[in-house]
């Protein structure tokens, strides 16, 4: 018999990986998703409005044009908070299996599992 084992096969001495379950994405995970949501959709609808006039009858003039990136802002803001566009929740299951760790088994001294 040959002492190598066959592909594939985990070697001897090795032990076996064990997974750990990802816990649930905490209150802060997820409100700091959110919140990079609504800046990254603030940042997507800015162009859209900058190319809006402000004069004319009923328009703001220059104070619409001041005070319209704080509009921007709540617009996105609560696009955010209706649900928004998938990027939050993307976040949240991307850091929380980036928090999940491949723990190996505890050995005893002579090297066999427990």
């Amino acid at each position: 018999m040959s002492d190598i084992a066959p592909p594939g096969a985990p070697l001897p001495m090795a032990p076996t990986p064990t997974r750990r379950e990802p816990t649930q994405p905490n209150a802060e995970v997820r409100r700091v998703a959110e919140e990079f949501e609504a800046v990254f959709l603030s940042e997507m609808l800015a162009p859209m409005f900058d190319s809006l006039e402000t004069d004319g009858l009923g328009g703001g003039g220059a104070g619409e044009r001041m005070f319209r990136p704080m509009l921007v802002e709540q617009y996105a803001n609560a696009i955010a908070n209706a649900g928004g566009i998938g990027i939050a929740d993307s976040i949240v299951a991307e850091l929380t299996r980036m928090q999940t760790v491949i723990q190996p088994r505890e050995e005893t001294p002579d090297g066999s599992d427990r």
